[in-house]
């Protein structure tokens, strides 16, 4: 009886060990995207997203200059009134990084006027 007890501890112990492994694979695979590429995140970058096959997990590089503009993670309707809600997070350091969430994400820049002079995008990840 002691014996069979014993052998299903290294059982749980490998299990445990591929199920961890297979957590930070899954990461490893993300990509990583530079938001108006070359530009970076400044006006009219609507149309970077076109083209590109987003999935949940990659990662939306933010590059700007620090003072000049900012990024806010926002709803549907934060994006079309060009408002970000009550306690968003907004990123501010110029080289922000953001993992996208599966389904639409959008991204405004609060500073006043910028977003409705066209920065902002929506991206929708598989």
């Amino acid at each position: 009886m002691g014996q069979g007890r014993g052998s299903a501890r290294p059982t749980m112990v490998v299990g445990v060990a591929i199920l961890c492994l297979l957590a930070l694979t899954h990461s490893t695979f993300a990509a990583i995207y530079t938001v108006g590429a070359g530009g970076g995140w400044t006006y009219n970058v609507q149309s970077w997203p076109r083209g590109k096959s987003f999935k949940a997990g990659d990662i939306l590089a933010f590059n700007y200059a620090r003072g000049s503009h900012n990024v806010a993670g926002v709803s549907r309707r934060g994006f079309n009134s060009c408002i970000a809600p009550r306690g968003a997070r907004v990123y501010q350091s110029g080289r922000d990084r953001i993992r996208l969430r599966r389904g639409v994400n959008y991204f405004i820049c609060t500073f006043p006027g910028h977003c409705k002079g066209g920065m902002r995008i929506a991206i929708n990840a598989s």
